[in-house]
């Protein structure tokens, strides 16, 4: 029985350091949406940097699910509304503006070149 205990707390830390990792990454992607210029990020990254630390060692599972629920709360209530994308990127600007021809279109190459006789 103990056993089964400990391999269900093991899972349980290693499901929670993932979604703590999850959720400071896109709290930092979303940090860097509202800053306008770089030095103000660092400042923005460096205080979600210690807020996470704050609470890097509480130990016990239940507290830590309540942290991360408010912490996941907390990041839906003050994401950006209008992120920035990659324009090349699915939802950018430029993504798929020049697709591929479709099928059946043959595109000629040989710009220039008639087929006449050489003199």
């Amino acid at each position: 029985m103990s056993f089964l205990s400990n391999l269900g707390y093991v899972s349980r830390r290693a499901a929670q350091k993932e979604r703590v990792r999850i959720l400071y990454r896109r709290a930092l992607k979303d940090t860097l949406n509202w800053a306008v210029h770089r030095h103000l990020f660092y400042q923005d990254a460096s205080e979600l940097r210690e807020r996470f630390d704050a609470n890097k060692h509480v130990e016990d599972p239940d507290t830590i699910d309540k942290l991360i629920a408010d912490g996941e709360a907390s990041y839906e209530k003050w994401r950006h509304p209008d992120p920035y994308i990659v324009p090349w990127a699915p939802g950018g600007t430029k993504f798929t503006r020049n697709p591929p021809p479709p099928e059946g279109i043959e595109i000629i190459y040989d710009y220039g070149k008639e087929d006449a006789e050489p003199l």
